[in-house]
Order: structure tokens, then C-alpha cells, then sequence
């Protein structure tokens, strides 16, 4: 399937690219379109572009599903190399495993965002999965694509491609498919990728009418070998030379698979009965209409030709497990805009439909296993969100009136911008709703990962505090408090802690320039006050940047930035690893961290093409000993040389 989406897309690809412009644009240090400055218009106030035969920069659109618009960069920064990672986004808080495409361990956890249902689970299999919220759309002059290549570990590679074109002023349509196979270094650590999603977006010429829709096709499989036994770690601790090709290393079992795959429909589309703009004031009033339909076909499966041991002991001979989750969801509102409110205050109501389940029952140590939870869920909500002089303030509220999920969260913020000297902005949150469903049914061949649990709802309050200054510096602060913290014990079993958990984090951040050189810094501190037993995080990560960057050869057609990037996070007792339940558990045997890692770049700029080399864990031949881990019994990568580009067109 996955073979048949990138020939869709190569094929629509080659069709529409036969020539390529460059769109007019400021002359720039780097040589690319800026996008320091955040647009923060909202797509029913935009203005369409009248093009006179030439385009600028900031006619090259992206909009985000808040709404927020900026532009396509093609900059080089320091923070787009922390982004040029399968992921495309900045990892700072997350511990990579060896291979690229696998999961990630937990070095901090962000409670920003509130939701009233419960998540599927099997979390470590979602990091590469396109939520909702992940999908942008576009409004382009010309059709614009993006191509994003980096080499991967033994045998493979990642290629994200992106083609976005307006048909009309009015009419945007975007394809884009992410493909990644890469085979690793370890037995048994094939990781294969494919993300397919497919944007439309219209407003009509009067402004009255606005659609935005997505399609996503998902197919994320993970070959998992269980990590080390005791003698193989004992190999890679000691730097056998004998073991020096990870390959011949045992891992603890060979024949097992774990698998993602979901497929998505979202429409949000709205009509204003009544609209009209002040042009004295620069105001603009409506009163709108609209419905928003989410459906959405999620299927996880676990294989394994043998059953192992380590994980107990199972019904058959072999394991597949498979779990499916079908959801859809129905919302509909009405929202006005007008200075009598000071701003737009929307209504809301939803229909939630739900069906997380197996194949049959089970009755396991005289307690049966139901197949499946299913029901519906019916809820309602506002919000509210004003502009005075330099403050923004926005709020919304949720809660269920109806079905076997209760839950509710309120949540408010507040910014003040002091002109582009800074940004200062603070949120509070609170939120109650349903551990993850996986906590409340699972089944599985492993008879130790069967169970049917009523759990309480997890609570969480927040305050966030933000201070965005490219003068001064960036910092935030996090204060959690999570009633009901529900985990997974060191036998992969479902709990609930009977406290409070207490959870700071304060991240600062500050790029320092000295001529051509510069000093990127990001230090985060963390404490768990209460409940550090079953919430884990290290209690220092630091990344650091010490580079140089400058034109080369005249008339700058080449941009470079070359250095070394340090990171380093505290010891702590990391989660271990399930990958049955492709989920984290606590575990009390191991520490890892305290460990630096070095990774040297050389990145370079010709027009808009950004070109990536990097040499990652440099030092990992250093000292007599490996002690470098992404969570117990599974290593972190050992030194090995990336190359990658990312390349814009302007057709």
C-alpha cells in the first residue's frame, strides 16, 4: 500500500513540476524566504493577494489548524538542523532510540493541551503519526513543493515530498507522502514508514463560505527485537572489538512486529448568515455557522512467530494481536464576532462516537475480558477570544452531558507583546478525562497483558508562563499538578497512583553572537516535589551549539554553518520499553544518562536548498566503556555519518 501511495504522488508529482521561478524576496543573509515574523491573521479576516506578474515572499502561505498563517522558509538557522530529523520538529524533550523511524523515551512531558475523550494508547507507536493538529494547509501564488531527503541506517532512507498548488484564488489543494525504510545497526530494528495526506481548502469570493478538509493514510510497521539479553549488553559495555558490527550481537528475540495503520476524513467548513467590515476602525463582524466531521480507522497489531519467555506465558505457540479503534465525531457551532462582545464568542456542541475493541471475549482467572468498549458521548463548550491594544486573550471550556466518558477542561490564556522587544504570555488549565483506553481493555496471546480495569479519571491543573525575546531570551515555566496519574508498573500492568504528582519544568533558552561565531543554549530543569516513584524525568537536559556560519566565494552563493552541538541529560531511571504494548513502564533496575553526546554538522545554503552532513556521537569511541542508552537494555546509537537536503520550488 505504502509502494502505491509514493507512485500516486510521484506520478501527480511529475505533472504539475516542469519549470521553476524565483518569487521575488528581501536580500536576506541567507539567501531564503524569512519567516521571523508570525502572521497572526486568521483565515476569515484574510485578504486575497492581488498578484501583478510578480509574487513575494509572503504570498506563500501556510496555515495551521488554529488558524495561525506563516510562510515557507527557506532560511538556514541553527533550529532547522534540530529539526532535520524524521520528525521534522525540535526533539529537545525526547530520547531517540538507534534507528530512525523507531520510538522515543520521555526526557520531559508537556501538559499544554486538553481534550474531553480518552487516546487510543500504544503510544510509542504514535510519534510519526499525523494527528489533526499536525496537518497544515496552503494558499500559493504558484504551485510550491518541498523536498526533504536524509539518509538512513544501513540500507534506507527518508524522503517527506510536498506539492501545494492554487487552482484559483479561492481553490488549494495539497499532496504530500512521507516514506522511511531504514534497516538498522541491531538484529530485528527495521522500521518502515508511509504518511499520505492530502489537503483541499476554498473560500468563496464574498468571504461568506470557507472549507477546510484533510485525508491521511497511514502505515507506520517496526520490526522489535525486545533489546539486549545480559550477555550481549555486557559486550557493548565493554566495547568488545569483536561486536564492533552491532549485527552480531544476540537480541532477545528476531520474529516480531508491531504495526499502525489508520486512515483519516476531517471536514471544518462554516457559513457567515451576516458579515460586514468597518473600514474606519479595521474591524471586521459576523455571525457563522459551521460543522466540523472527524472519522477516523485506527488498527494496531503485534506479530510474532514465537512466543518469548520474557514476557510470560501465552495461549498459543505464536502471538498476533490485533486491536481496532473507530471513532467519528460530529461538532457544530455558531460564532460571533463583533465589538459589543470585545471579540468572537463561539458556541459548541458535539456528538462523539467510539469502538475500541477485539475480535472475541475472554475469561481469564474467573473474570471476563470484554471484547470491545463502544457508546457515544454528547458534549458541549465555548470559547472566547478578544484583541485590547497589546493584549490577546483567548478561553474555552468543555464538558460531557452524556455517555460512559465524563470528563471537562477549562482553559485559559492571556499574552502581552511589548512591540518586538517581547512576548509574554500565561495559561491555565485544568482537565479531566479517562486514562487512555489501552489502561481499560487489552488482550493479547501473553496472558499477562490481559485485563479489564475501571479506573478513575486523571485530573490535571496547569500554570504555563512563556517570555519569547529575541533580545533577551526565551524561557517557560511549567507547575502540574495530576491527580490519578495512571502508568504502567514494572510487570506492564495498569495503576493509578494514590498521590498527587507535583511536576516543575523551567526551560530557558539564549543564542549568543560573536562576530561570526555563535552560542546556542537550551537548558531545561525539572523536579517531581511529590510522586517521583512512578513519574520519571531527569532533573538537567542541556543542548548547546557552538558554530560558525558565513558567505563563501563571491557574489554569497554559499551560505555555510559548521560546528558541534553537545547534549546531556542527569542519570535517572528511565522507562523501559514494552513492545508488545508499544507503551512505556516504570522499571527500577537501571539508570541511564549522565552521558554526553557529540554531534558535528557542516550545513549549507545554496538559493533555497539547505544541505545537511553530520556526523552524530562522535565521541561514542571515547573511554573504555559504552554506557550510552535510549532506555534500558536498548543502546543509543553508535557514531555514524548523515547526510540530508531540504529543496523548495516556485514553480
Amino acid at each position: 500500500m505504502q509502494k502505491l501511495y509514493f507512485l500516486i504522488f510521484i506520478l501527480f508529482f511529475t505533472l504539475v513540476v516542469q519549470s521553476q521561478i524565483t518569487p521575488n524576496r528581501p536580500s536576506g543573509a541567507n539567501q531564503g524566504f524569512d519567516i521571523s515574523q508570525r502572521d497572526t491573521i486568521k483565515d476569515d479576516i484574510m485578504v486575497e493577494i492581488q498578484l501583478s506578474g510578480k509574487t513575494h515572499y509572503t504570498d506563500y502561505k501556510m496555515i495551521s489548524y488554529n488558524n495561525d498563517t506563516t510562510y515557507f522558509d527557506t532560511t538556514l538557522t541553527i533550529k532547522k538542523d534540530y529539526k532535520f530529523n524524521y520528525l521534522r520538529k525540535d526533539n529537545f524533550e525526547l530520547l531517540p532510540f538507534h534507528n530512525q523511524g523507531q520510538t522515543f523515551n520521555h526526557l520531559a512531558y508537556d501538559f499544554s493541551e486538553v481534550s474531553l475523550f480518552p487516546e487510543m494508547g500504544n503510544r510509542a507507536m504514535h510519534f510519526n503519526y499525523y494527528e489533526v493538529t499536525d496537518i497544515n494547509y496552503y494558499k500559493v501564488p504558484t504551485p510550491t513543493s518541498e523536498l526533504a531527503y536524509r539518509t538512513g541506517l544501513q540500507q534506507g532512507q527518508f524522503l517527506d515530498a510536498l506539492l501545494t498548488f492554487n487552482t484559483s484564488k479561492r481553490h488549494n489543494m495539497s499532496i504530500a507522502y512521507k516514506g522511511m525504510r531504514s534497516l538498522g545497526k541491531y538484529r530485528n530494528a527495521l522500521t518502515s514508514h508511509g504518511n499520505m495526506r492530502f489537503t483541499y481548502t476554498y473560500q468563496s469570493k464574498n468571504d461568506a463560505y470557507t472549507l477546510k478538509s484533510h485525508i491521511t493514510a497511514q502505515d507506520l510497521k517496526n520490526d522489535q527485537n525486545g533489546g539486549l539479553p545480559e550477555l550481549s549488553l555486557a559486550y557493548f559495555e565493554d566495547k568488545d572489538p569483536n561486536f564492533s558490527d552491532r549485527d552480531r550481537l544476540e537480541t532477545n528475540f528476531t520474529d516480531a512486529t508491531s504495526m499502525l495503520r489508520g486512515n483519516r476524513y476531517y471536514l471544518n467548513h462554516d457559513y457567515k448568515i451576516w458579515q460586514s467590515y468597518d473600514s474606519v476602525q479595521q474591524r471586521k463582524s459576523y455571525l457563522k455557522v459551521g460543522h466540523i466531521l472527524n472519522y477516523e480507522r485506527k488498527h494496531y497489531y503485534y506479530t510474532q512467530s514465537a512466543a518469548n519467555d520474557l514476557f510470560g506465558d501465552s495461549f498459543a505457540s505464536s502471538v498476533n494481536d490485533k486491536l481496532d479503534y473507530v471513532t467519528s465525531s460530529n461538532e457544530a457551532f455558531v460564532a460571533l464576532k463583533s465589538p459589543i462582545v470585545l471579540g468572537e464568542v463561539k458556541f459548541k456542541t458535539s456528538y462523539f462516537n467510539y469502538n475500541y475493541g477485539y475480535k472475541s471475549a475472554a475469561f481469564l482467572k474467573k473474570k471476563l475480558i470484554p471484547s470491545s468498549l463502544d457508546g457515544n458521548s454528547v458534549s458541549v463548550g465555548g470559547a472566547w477570544q478578544t484583541h485590547f491594544k497589546k493584549f490577546n486573550i483567548n478561553a474555552e471550556a468543555a464538558t460531557t452531558l452524556s455517555g460512559d466518558f465524563v470528563g471537562n477542561f477549562v482553559k485559559a490564556s492571556a499574552s502581552f507583546k511589548q512591540d518586538s522587544l517581547f512576548t509574554f504570555k500565561g495559561t491555565f488549565l485544568t482537565n479531566s478525562k479517562s486514562p487512555n483506553l489501552n489502561f481499560l481493555l487489552n488482550q493479547s496471546n501473553y496472558i499477562n497483558f490481559n485485563w479489564s480495569e475501571n479506573l478513575k479519571n486523571e485530573s490535571t491543573r496547569s500554570l504555563l508562563f512563556d517570555l519569547k525575546s529575541d533580545k533577551l531570551l526565551n524561557a517557560s515555566a511549567q507547575i502540574t499538578q495530576i491527580d490519578n496519574y495512571t502508568y504502567f508498573s514494572d510487570i506492564a500492568q495498569p495503576l493509578q497512583a494514590d498521590k498527587t504528582i507535583n511536576y516543575l519544568k523551567l526551560k530557558v533558552s539564549k543564542e549568543i553572537h560573536v562576530g561570526k561565531f555563535a552560542l546556542d543554549n537550551t537548558i531545561m530543569y525539572q523536579k517531581v516535589a511529590q510522586g517521583s516513584s512512578v513519574f520519571r524525568v531527569p532533573e538537567l537536559v542541556t543542548r548547546n551549539s557552538l558554530y560558525f556560519s558565513d558567505h563563501l566565494f563571491k557574489g554569497n552563493p554559499l551560505y555555510l554553518q559548521t560546528g558541534v552541538t553537545l547534549k546531556y541529560f542527569t542519570e535517572y531511571n528511565a522507562h523501559s520499553y514494552n513492545p508488545v504494548l508499544s507503551e512505556f513502564h516504570i522499571q527500577n533496575d537501571q539508570k541511564i544518562g549522565g552521558y554526553p553526546v557529540l554531534d558535528f554538522f557542516i550545513n549549507a545554503q545554496i538559493q533555497r536548498t539547505r544541505l545537511y552532513l553530520k556526523a552524530e556521537h562522535f565521541n561514542s569511541s571515547f573511554g573504555k566503556t559504552a554506557n550510552y542508552y535510549a532506555a534500558p537494555n536498548y543502546p543509543y546509537r553508535d557514531f555514524v555519518v548523515r547526510f540530508g537536503l531540504v529543496w523548495n520550488f516556485f514553480i
